[in-house]
């Protein structure tokens, strides 16, 4: 187990504070109004040595993510993380190292998407190509971005190449004309009436960047109709893992997904932080639904019941507390925030969460340092 322990982020709070009232004060000037440069963290940063902890414990050698509670499989949401968090660390030995990995083992679609599983046991390694939307998201993100920073333009080509397949394969108007959205997939997530969603799968910052990184405004609406779309979902409750929409509305999806608030939409007030979206509606109803399951001890609330609001599952990995810690400071502008240290005692999942968070936090939320 590596921890990074949190007296290493505490040591410059009140630097950082100082430094982020100064911004504040000057004309015109507004904090976190600016995106984040390519590469974020200096190499300096105390937070790099959560960086190394997190490369040594999830990336193979031969550059591929492992999720190990998931048959040692390596995804394509996987790689883009991997990627994304490389360059927001200045990586680019370990971005490169993880590219390759996957345009040899991933990028076997006659379009430019990735297939979205790779498994080390089977034969073939990959039996289903079908693409994650997320992943190519990340994937492509990461690579526009990395084509400023290193100055590499196959790196832009590819980049251009995804984003423009993934408009024409999984971007859809919604059934009553409102708003475009992001599919899951290229394939399987269309029914009779409309459409099957997974709110997280979008990061609006991702899409509006790389929209604007390759001329594919189509993304940019897509962010825009996310954020209108779990605003309408926040209303009812929280945002669940999965749902269906129809021309009557959004409603519970088929029984093989999941309608609670569980796992994976754990990303989406994470990644409307990560966005600049703060007091999102979805935002606010996940901070307050914590609030309300806190516990007193190092559990944290993982799946909630969409109706009830009930919680059906905790978890003691670090990386859900720290998510909901800096959701909760965020949300609510304050000085210095409970994230937790970063660890590698939990699994790919939680620890990429983990570090997420914090390089959501250095980006865009400096009052919300961990104390």
């Amino acid at each position: 187990m590596t921890l990074i322990p949190r007296p290493l982020l505490r040591r410059t709070f009140l630097q950082r504070l100082a430094a982020t009232a100064a911004l504040a004060s000057l004309p015109g000037a507004a904090v976190n109004a600016q995106p984040a440069p390519a590469a974020s963290i200096p190499e300096d940063h105390p937070l790099q040595a959560a960086w190394q902890a997190w490369r040594s414990s999830y990336i193979a050698p031969e550059g591929r993510v492992v999720d190990s509670f998931q048959q040692g499989a390596s995804h394509s949401e996987g790689q883009g993380y991997g990627m994304a968090l490389a360059l927001s660390f200045g990586d680019g030995e370990t971005f490169r190292r993880l590219y390759s990995w996957t345009e040899t083992n991933l990028a076997l679609r006659p379009d430019a998407l990735l297939a979205w599983r790779w498994l080390p046991d089977a034969l073939p390694h990959v039996a289903d190509r079908n693409n994650a939307s997320d992943g190519d998201l990340f994937y492509a993100w990461a690579l526009a971005r990395a084509a400023r920073l290193f100055d590499v333009p196959d790196y832009a080509a590819r980049a251009r190449a995804i984003a423009a397949d993934l408009v024409a394969t999984c971007v859809v108007t919604m059934p009553d004309g409102s708003a475009e959205v992001m599919l899951p997939a290229a394939a399987g997530f269309l029914t009779e009436t409309g459409f099957i969603l997974n709110p997280s799968y979008w990061m609006p910052r991702a899409m509006r960047d790389l929209a604007a990184a390759t001329d594919q405004p189509a993304l940019a609406r897509c962010a825009d109709g996310a954020e209108r779309l779990m605003s309408q979902m926040a209303a009812n409750g929280l945002v669940p893992d999965w749902v269906e929409v129809t021309a009557d509305g959004i409603t519970l999806p088929p029984a093989r997904f999941s309608a609670n608030s569980g796992y994976e939409a754990l990303r989406v007030p994470l990644f409307l932080v990560w966005s600049r979206a703060n007091t999102h509606p979805a935002v606010r109803g996940f901070t307050e639904a914590h609030r309300a399951a806190e516990t007193g001890d190092l559990r944290a609330p993982t799946v909630f019941e969409r109706g009830t609001g009930r919680v059906l599952e905790y978890s003691t990995h670090a990386g859900y507390r720290a998510v909901a810690a800096l959701t909760a400071c965020a949300g609510a502008q304050r000085a210095g925030s409970a994230i937790p240290p970063f660890d590698t005692a939990q699994p790919y999942y939680p620890a990429t969460l983990h570090l997420m968070t914090l390089v959501a936090q250095i980006e865009g939320y400096p009052r919300c340092v961990p104390l």
